[in-house]
């Protein structure tokens, strides 16, 4: 009883050694004095947890970004990639449940010279797999990581839109000032040229002069023009992140707006973490961690339980009518030998690809925060 005890204790802890039972940590820290001297900061308010609308107090503005949260294609495909990412890991939880299927035979067999037999057989077949080695558990966690990285492109696809909507609004109301200015400046460059027309008429102005006038007339006249359509393009383009037909967008004066005075950047490293890009990355990272433990599982043996009951009027050789109520229960212990070597090309990549992530991952992150 004892020596079982050893090799099972013995046995888990090979497999503990392998990394199929071990958990994926993100890198938390850095090397010490990375950059040199320590420095202290005290202000831990960062911009990164402002609400949009709290930054964005336009009203205009605030229902654009509703709008285009609605409407916008490439929000409604992250949100749709949410949704595939969330059934694959549903499906990776039921994998551990027993599946059930109904498996109807029928026949019929005759000798030469002989009558005819009939057999049949309904069963309810079950199959249960065992996940000792972490196939399962890994393939789960791998797909809790696809859909935590698919809320996190969500979350980026949100923030994207709304500084694109955000920049693109803001574009509009200083070519409405600028156009504006360029009116007025336009109807003081008429006035001057009728006053320079009527001096010339009075003999105290030349032609050279009046010609002079009309053309800065014209220059400004022309540069109106110019921010008209300018304008146009602004409001098809912002149209368009809005998924609408180009149209007129209602909005503000430059004037009118009023932004929140104290911003903080706050701890660098606070701010990585507010990043869905970054988050992104670390989620890939995880995945390829859980990848390169399921490729080492699958070199474990496949331990399935399975078993039948149902009626059949065939057992063995013989045929009985009425048919009789038959259970059946198999328990069975894959081992792979030859694989054509599919296992170790597929235990290889996962492992290459996950060290490349945690290098590029490391170092992205440690530029971005010396940054």
């Amino acid at each position: 009883m004892n020596t079982s005890k050893i090799i099972a204790c013995s046995a888990m802890l090979l497999l503990s050694g392998c990394g199929i039972y071990t958990s994926y940590e993100p890198q938390t820290s850095v090397p010490e004095e990375l950059y040199g001297e320590e420095v202290n900061v005290s202000d831990t308010v960062s911009i990164g947890n402002i609400h949009w609308k709290d930054f964005f107090s336009d009203p205009y503005l605030q229902a654009l970004i509703e709008k285009g949260l609605a409407q916008n294609t490439d929000v409604q495909t992250a949100s749709l990639r949410v949704e595939e990412a969330k059934a694959s890991l549903l499906s990776a939880k039921l994998a551990f449940l027993p599946s059930f299927a109904l498996s109807q035979q029928g026949g019929v067999n005759t000798v030469e010279g002989s009558k005819a037999s009939h057999t049949y057989t309904l069963p309810v077949t079950a199959s249960w797999e065992l996940d000792i080695f972490g196939k399962l558990r890994n393939a789960k966690r791998q797909a809790k990581a696809a859909y935590l990285q698919s809320e996190d492109y969500k979350q980026a696809v949100y923030s994207s839109l709304i500084a694109n909507i955000a920049n693109t609004y803001y574009t509009l109301l200083m070519l409405d000032e600028q156009l504006e200015i360029s009116r007025q400046t336009a109807e003081t460059w008429k006035e001057t040229v009728a006053s320079t027309q009527a001096l010339m008429d009075a003999g105290q102005a030349d032609e050279a002069a009046v010609s002079q006038m009309r053309a800065t007339y014209y220059e400004v006249e022309n540069s109106v023009i110019d921010l008209e359509e300018q304008v146009n393009q602004v409001e098809n383009s912002l149209s368009l992140l809005l998924a609408e037909t180009p149209h007129r967008i209602a909005r503000g004066k430059l004037s009118t707006q009023s932004f929140t005075k104290d911003l903080s950047v706050g701890i660098p490293l606070q701010l990585l973490s507010n990043r869905p890009d970054v988050r992104v990355a670390e989620r890939d990272v995880e995945q390829a961690f859980y990848v390169t433990n399921q490729a080492n599982a699958a070199f474990y043996p496949a331990i399935t339980l399975s078993g039948s009951a149902g009626w059949t009027n065939s057992v063995g050789g013989l045929i009985a009518n009425p048919g009789k109520f038959v259970t059946s229960a198999l328990a069975s212990l894959t081992e792979p030998l030859f694989n054509r070597g599919r296992l170790l090309l597929v235990g290889a990549s996962p492992r290459h690809s996950r060290r490349r992530h945690f290098w590029l991952s490391d170092r992205n992150c440690w530029m971005l925060e010396r940054k």
